[in-house]
């Protein structure tokens, strides 16, 4: 039986809107993950997951190891803040932060200071961390993010993430944070133009081995350099979901983060090196019948992030045939499909979203459903009442 056939079953009774993970794919896909890390752990990017109970699935009820996986990569300080007070030890930011609020909570609390890692590019934002924390008494921990774009002459392929590029970059960046009184723990590299890129044609995968080739020399570079100021590291990170295999086969990466991987939405359709095995759905209801061939279903507009286009719209997948009409797409408030002629008033539509924890910022829980059919209910973050940014 298919998962959405499944998922289908198990919340008949349900009013949808809703959404539904089929939690023995999602543990298929756990273990595909921890398969294609080949020993290395994996740290699990929160803003790709945005439940706690998925968290707690793959790390464990303390949400900080379990399985191949270990730490959790958050977006938002404030988001840390609560996941270390849930129990989780081992946090990594992915990006900086500005939240004095904030950082002066992660000032004021020991454990708090042992269980995240800020991270950090810029001087600048040393000195802001350094003015929250308050008093030389308090040594927060860092990682430096590191540029990891491939550039070809004028070209930049890749995300604009870090101003830090060079091992003498990188360096400064560790000397000053030492200076300010904070532990450079470790060093981040985050290759977009793999890990975010399908294998869609040749010419994609070529600029993929031409930066996996660049980025492993540089980083090494980076990393004795970095050493040389601060000794050594705890963290160096690397990857995503789409470049697990590239980041493993560095011998210096001590772990890789992943968490699109897990519910599997449909921007990793195109990846050669993962298997399209999603586990996270939504079910629309169908509201009105327009005309011969067409159904509306209700809201639906859960646009994802990134360039606006085809890409980031959802995708209906059952009933199998149905395609979302041009001139609308989907909808603030209703959705109109084509290939509708066997849908009724009533009946549902189940879609795929463009990314994957984005869609739980649109529902207040997810249904859970195990192998045997039975189904459970858990909050998103946002059913928890949080809001991260």
């Amino acid at each position: 039986m298919s998962p959405i056939a499944g998922l289908q079953t198990a919340t008949a009774d349900l009013n949808p809107p809703l959404a539904a993970l089929d939690l023995a794919t999602l543990r298929a896909n756990a273990d595909d993950l921890v398969r294609r890390a080949r020993g290395v752990p994996i740290r699990v990017a929160s803003k790709s997951v945005r439940c706690r109970a998925v968290l707690a699935e793959v790390l464990g009820d303390e949400l900080t190891a379990a399985g191949g996986f270990a730490g959790i990569m958050s977006y938002s300080l404030r988001e840390a803040v609560w996941l270390a007070r849930q129990g989780a030890r081992d946090i990594l930011l992915g990006y900086p932060s500005v939240d004095r609020a904030a950082l002066a909570e992660l000032g004021a609390d020991a454990a708090l200071c042992e269980a995240i890692t800020l991270m950090v590019d810029d001087s600048a934002q040393l000195e802001l961390i350094r003015a929250a924390v308050g008093g030389d008494r308090v040594a927060p921990r860092v990682c430096l993010d590191v540029d990891a774009s491939l550039r070809i002459g004028p070209v930049h392929l890749g995300v604009r993430r870090s101003p830090i590029r060079t091992p003498e970059q990188a360096a400064r960046l560790a000397r000053d944070a030492l200076e300010r009184g904070f532990r450079v723990v470790g060093v981040m590299t985050y290759e977009a133009q793999i890990a975010g890129l399908p294998d869609t044609n040749p010419a994609v995968r070529v600029v993929k081995r031409a930066s996996a080739a660049e980025i492993g020399k540089r980083r090494r570079r980076v990393l004795d350099a970095v050493r040389s100021v601060v000794g050594k590291l705890e963290i160096v990170n690397s990857g995503g979901t789409g470049s697990v295999e590239v980041s493993v086969a560095d011998p210096e990466v001590t772990e890789v983060t992943a968490g699109s991987g897990l519910y599997l939405p449909t921007l990793f359709d195109g990846y050669r090196t993962v298997t399209p095995r999603p586990a996270l759905f939504f079910a629309l209801p169908v509201l009105r019948r327009p005309a011969s061939g067409i159904a509306t279903a209700f809201a639906g507009g859960y646009i994802a992030s990134g360039p606006a286009g085809k890409s980031r719209v959802p995708t209906p997948v059952w009933p199998t045939g149905l395609r979302l009409v041009g001139t609308e797409g989907a909808g603030e408030v209703q959705t109109p499909l084509t290939g509708a002629a066997e849908l009724a008033v009533g009946d549902r539509v189940w879609f795929r979203h463009a990314k994957a924890g984005e869609l739980c910022e649109r529902f207040d829980r997810v249904w859970i459903v195990d192998a045997d059919g039975v189904r459970s209910s858990v909050p998103t973050y946002r059913g928890e009442g949080h809001n991260f940014g």
